[in-house]
């Protein structure tokens, strides 16, 4: 199968992550993967070192493209808009976020324009069903995240991502993980500075799933997250992990209990690797997402 993927976005975030995942993913099984992204972008660059045949998204990089491949799938909404102005091939979106979709006139045809919607949790698909996307349309595909190896430490720090993203309270998180006291690291580089973590603090006040929740997961670390969107479903209050208010009292307290109770989050990271090991792993998000071209494609 020739697929077309598209992503717009300027920085290598947790969708752009997901979509290299995926277009390897397809590769290493022997199906044709072309990217157009950004020009210059960390997506593009990533793709290219990967040997993914990967362009600059033009309007006319797009029309090219299209014309060889069986699905367009486009991962960012301004892509979606590409997508559904220029081509006439099956489209597929991922939706990850879970803000309000317009109802005006414009934002119904675009929404109209796809065959099918990946939404990355039961959060967004129910977002999708009330700007009213028909259910029928719309998948439910988690992310999927590398099992990195089990790494907890009792006497590791408190990690939080940092990120630029205004949603994201990388900066609520560190204070109050300061006032619980232990060590703390403010984390650019996750996958690597969750090797001997004692937990991770995720506060956010949107969240469409929590891709890093999930690598945190999968290397046995419990995770603070906030009670907000897809996090709902990924970190399971008690056993993966605790979900708090986006408050600095209330993380503090939460962050408190899991290093003064280390044998309680030990086995919450325990049960958070299985919990990915099943339901999260790339190998499913594949299968998944090849399911869903394969009935666009059979549909008439």
């Amino acid at each position: 199968m020739n697929t077309l993927h598209l992503d717009f976005g300027r920085e290598m975030r947790g969708g752009q992550l997901q979509a290299m995942r995926l277009m390897c993913g397809l590769r290493d099984r022997g199906h044709g993967v072309v990217l157009l992204a950004r020009k210059e972008s960390p997506l593009l660059e990533c793709a290219q070192r990967e040997r993914i045949h990967a362009e600059a998204l033009t309007w006319w990089s797009l029309v090219r493209a299209a014309r060889h491949a069986q699905v367009v799938h486009a991962h960012d909404a301004r892509s979606h808009l590409f997508a559904a102005l220029l081509s006439r091939k099956p489209l597929v979106v991922s939706r990850r976020v879970i803000f309000h979709v317009g109802r005006g006139s414009w934002s119904r045809w675009k929404y109209g324009r796809a065959r099918a919607y990946a939404a990355v949790s039961k959060a967004v698909r129910r977002e999708l069903k009330r700007a009213g996307v028909p259910e029928e349309k719309i998948r439910v595909i988690y992310d999927g995240v590398p099992l990195l190896e089990e790494s907890w430490d009792e006497a590791g720090p408190t990690v939080i991502p940092r990120s630029s993203d205004k949603r994201k309270g990388s900066s609520m998180a560190a204070e109050a993980a300061v006032q619980a006291g232990g060590p703390v690291l403010v984390s650019r580089n996750l996958e690597q500075d969750l090797r001997g973590a004692n937990l991770m603090v995720y506060i956010t006040k949107s969240e469409g799933l929590g891709s890093a929740a999930l690598l945190a997961m999968s290397a046995g670390i419990p995770v603070i997250a906030s009670d907000v969107g897809g996090l709902k479903e990924v970190v399971l209050n008690g056993k993966t992990g605790m979900r708090v208010k986006n408050n600095v009292e209330a993380i503090a307290r939460a962050v408190r209990d899991l290093r003064g109770r280390p044998e309680k989050a030990r086995k919450m990271g325990t049960r958070a690797r299985r919990m990915v090991a099943e339901n999260f792993s790339i190998h499913r998000m594949v299968d998944q997402t090849l399911e869903m071209y394969e009935a666009v494609l059979r549909a008439p």
